[in-house]
């Protein structure tokens, strides 16, 4: 476990931060939150507090009801001065969202409020996450002050590329998602011991992940669409929930988790290998790689060039089941979850129809047809259907869906456990 402080900026994207500090928290770390004023235009401070358990500090002159002790540590018996004290307590400093102002007074040494003061009493790591307006981020001003803390020893993460706060805003500037964030904090402090109450502690989860592509040649292949984001956010729920993880990653370009192991597979058939030779360890399958239905019957050694067709017909030919071939060598006591990309109507029908032919205990279909959820985009809508019923989840971040299917899984398996005991009986 580690003892993390974060200071919390002015920025829409203190939103993130909630998210965040509910990751880290999960994962066995404890949290004590600092807001500059600003910050709290976004975010309240009773929604840090709720989420660490310990009460969030905003001014340097005042009294820390907890005199500077992070979750699960006894405090003091004096009352220490908070700046002082919560980074002397702290194994790192955080600042996320850093805004270009809170970065520009970081640099300079300045120290007008309670988060600049911590930083600037800080001996332990420092870890900053930039999130402001593109033009601001690329302003030479702000990329000095960059450089200047990375000079110092300062760790500062890069920050994500894509939509921005204002309306049809694109650029750099979004601070990283919550996840990857997590991942830059334990990369430096090291995983927390996840704790033997954790939801998962104990169990062995293999998820899939991204779409295979099948060669057509040296360049050319048939695959799925498929970022890989909701099967690696099932699996960083998962890993901090406490289970042990494996995820069998199908040419996905996205930040990875330290907590989880890693296989990265191209095609149908790698794809099987790799979670043949992971599943029978498994207590928790979550399939949610989109697998191409089909492979050129034979491939090209090399680049066929366009100049010598006029067209180009290639044969396809089915490729293997994967899922219902581990459904059918499952041993007693694992939990096996698949995943259906539909289009348009009757995708519960079909959902319902795959759920009882592959021997399933759930599945998650997702109506591809919308442009705001699904592929490549951030958020998803599901609905998770059962033997016993169904479990619509509303258009939420990946990360929320992932957490709402394990939910499923926990429930799943504490049912098929009371069944146990009472045959047993």
């Amino acid at each position: 476990m580690a003892r993390i402080l974060l200071g919390v900026s002015g920025g829409i994207a203190a939103y993130k931060a909630l998210e965040l500090v509910r990751l880290a928290t999960a994962a066995g770390h404890a949290v004590r939150v600092v807001q500059t004023p600003a910050s709290q235009r976004f975010v309240g401070a009773a929604s840090f507090a709720a989420l660490t358990g310990a009460p969030v500090l905003v001014d340097e002159f005042e009294r820390d009801p907890a005199r500077g002790a992070f979750p699960g540590d006894p405090p003091p018996d004096h009352d220490p001065l908070s700046h002082l004290e919560l980074v002397a307590n702290a194994d790192l400093y955080v600042v996320a969202p850093a805004s270009a102002n809170t970065i520009a007074k970081l640099a300079a040494g300045l120290a007008d409020n309670l988060l600049t003061s911590a930083a600037l009493a800080a001996t332990c790591p420092l870890l900053v996450a930039p999130a402001m307006n593109h033009s601001m981020w690329s302003h030479p001003a702000t990329q000095d002050n960059v450089a200047r803390l990375r000079a110092r020893g300062v760790t500062v993460l890069e920050p994500g590329i894509g939509r921005l706060a204002s309306a049809g805003e694109q650029g750099a500037g979004r601070l990283p998602e919550p996840p990857a964030l997590l991942a830059a904090i334990e990369a430096l402090t090291g995983p927390a011991v996840a704790a033997p109450a954790a939801d998962l502690f104990g169990l062995r989860v293999l998820v899939t992940a991204g779409g295979t592509r099948e060669p057509i040649d040296a360049v050319r292949f048939v695959g799925n669409r498929s970022s890989g984001r909701m099967g690696f956010a099932l699996a960083n729920e998962a890993a901090a929930l406490g289970a042990a993880v494996t995820v069998v990653a199908a040419n996905v370009a996205l930040p990875r988790d330290p907590r989880v192991t890693y296989v990265d597979v191209e095609t149908a058939v790698e794809l099987q290998r790799a979670c043949a030779a992971a599943f029978d360890a498994a207590d928790v399958l979550l399939m949610a790689a989109a697998v191409a239905d089909f492979r050129p019957a034979a491939s090209f050694a090399g680049k066929r060039k366009k100049a010598d067709h006029e067209s180009l017909r290639v044969e396809l030919v089915r490729t293997p089941d994967i899922l219902a071939a581990l459904a059918a060598a499952r041993r007693p006591g694992q939990t096996l979850v698949g995943f259906a990309a539909e289009h348009g109507d009757g995708a519960l029908a079909y959902g319902r129809e795959k759920l009882a032919r592959k021997g399933l205990d759930a599945i998650v279909v997702n109506d591809v047809s919308r442009a705001d959820v699904g592929f490549d985009a951030t958020d998803n809508e599901v609905t998770i259907l059962t033997t016993a019923g169904e479990t619509h989840v509303a258009r939420a971040s990946k990360t929320a869906v992932a957490r709402a299917v394990l939910d499923v899984v926990l429930a799943l398996r504490a049912a098929a456990g009371a069944e146990a005991a009472e045959a047993a009986t």
